[in-house]
């Protein structure tokens, strides 16, 4: 099941987790940045049965630790394979949502889903015909 949601630029990510992970996705493994890291969103996935694979964060006006900067590391490589739709998003359709209404903005956002999913089927339908 699809699940969304469309909040203000006021609201911080990380308060949206469970509104967007879907509990009966056969994964149980969750993906996020840093910004989704809280005791709060790792008890919610842990009462889920989910598993958490939120970069974790650096402590304040300290370096990083080698070893959590391997983990981000690792868990980058996995995660960028999603977060290049958003970099498609914004390069080749110049999406930059600033509107009036949050439903303007879904709507803006809604059409470059779209606009993404008919490119990606557009590509491996050609590929297809290749084969």
């Amino acid at each position: 099941m699809l699940k969304r949601t469309l909040t203000s630029a006021s609201s911080p990510d990380g308060h949206q987790l469970q509104y967007v992970v879907a509990k009966d996705n056969t994964a149980s493994d969750v993906w996020a940045d840093s910004a989704y890291r809280s005791v709060r969103n790792e008890k919610w996935l842990a009462d889920n049965m989910l598993v958490s694979q939120i970069h974790l964060r650096k402590l304040a006006s300290k370096p990083m630790p080698q070893a959590t900067a391997r983990t981000n590391a690792k868990m980058s490589s996995i995660r960028a394979r999603v977060e290049h739709v958003f970099a498609h998003q914004k390069n080749r359709y110049g999406l930059f949502v600033r509107t009036i209404g949050l439903a303007s903005a879904e709507a803006k956002l809604t059409l470059a889903n779209l606009a993404y999913n008919f490119d990606r089927l557009i590509f491996h339908e050609r590929n297809n015909a290749m084969e």
